[in-house]
């Protein structure tokens, strides 16, 4: 019977000093299970339940299904939604990727002034993104703006940034390349890990420096490219406060409420802004977290497959 009891419960054959050292660690730990469960799980749970029902402030909420998640399908605004945000993921996240990869490469180089070139680099990063964004608005300014001015110096008619639907979206692309010193600054951490002998020896073969940089360089650094990749498809599914701050910048695009949204004409109604319209401004939250839960389904397949399909492409050291 005890044999049996030490199975089940093995605690039972701890010492009273392990056991103290067990309570320890749970004390340790149980103001951040608390804070999980009650602000990250509970939180999780409440919404995949209220994505099924019809959400009433002052009644109960009405149970209806799957009618929200049929809803969104035929939603017209949903698609253009997904269809920016996804242009955004596809365009954004790879150009954000090589830019940071080739700025890593130049701040690498052994020059005088290194690391004031590197802080250059890295202070658009700790920018406030509300500051940053209402600075880049200003920049992008159609007849004032410092871009559009600089443009017109050299003959070139700059377009309407934020006005114009086809300009919208590389705008806050371009916007994105300003303030990517974080990605910038783990590909550094990378270049410099490279053991200096794989260079040399690839020199001594008569490598070029660009079959060194793709035959020895990238390979290095894939596993960080995949990680600010992964990173970066999560981060740009849930893009809000840059575009959000573009659309109410423009007063001549609102909708009925009167809160700008996707201005202009919808090119920068991303999903999350379109959920919050929704949740905050609608008040539907039942359709809302059937939003956010099709957000998360989408977000967890795309990165099982990222996971899945990088696995050929990305080394680890051990094996070369």
């Amino acid at each position: 019977m005890s044999h049996f009891r030490y199975r089940v419960f093995p605690w039972a054959r701890w010492s009273p000093r392990t056991r103290r050292r067990f309570v320890t660690g749970i004390l340790f730990i149980s103001p951040w299970a608390l804070g999980f469960l009650l602000f990250t799980l509970y939180p999780m749970v409440s919404s995949l339940y209220t994505s099924f029902t019809i959400y009433h402030i002052k009644a109960p909420s009405e149970w209806v299904g799957l009618a929200n998640y049929r809803q969104i399908l035929h939603d017209k605004r949903f698609w253009i939604a997904l269809y920016n945000t996804t242009y955004m993921v596809v365009i954004g996240v790879p150009s954000t990727l090589i830019g940071a990869f080739l700025c890593a490469i130049l701040l690498n180089l052994k020059l005088k002034g290194q690391s004031v070139y590197r802080v250059i680099y890295f202070i658009p990063s700790i920018v406030p993104v509300v500051a940053a964004s209402i600075l880049w608005v200003w920049i992008y300014n159609t007849n004032n703006g410092i871009l559009n001015t600089a443009l017109r110096y050299i003959g070139i008619q700059g377009p309407s940034w934020l006005t114009d639907p086809h300009w919208a979206k590389p705008a806050l692309i371009i916007m994105g390349w300003w303030g990517m010193g974080n990605t910038i600054v783990i590909y550094l951490s990378g270049l410099q890990d490279i053991p200096v002998t794989l260079l040399e020896a690839a020199e001594l073969d008569g490598a070029s420096w660009f079959q060194r940089l793709w035959h020895v360089v990238v390979p290095m650094v894939s596993p960080i490219t995949l990680f600010n990749l992964i990173l970066g498809v999560i981060d740009m599914f849930q893009y809000f406060t840059q575009a959000y701050i573009f659309a109410t910048s423009q007063a001549s695009y609102a909708v009925s409420s009167g809160r700008p949204l996707g201005a202009p004409l919808d090119s920068t109604l991303f999903y999350s802004i379109y959920l919050y319209y929704k949740a905050f401004i609608n008040l539907k939250f039942g359709y809302a977290s059937a939003l956010a839960w099709i957000l998360f389904v989408i977000i967890l397949i795309c990165t099982l497959v990222l996971m899945r399909v990088t696995e050929k492409w990305t080394f680890y050291g051990e094996e070369f």
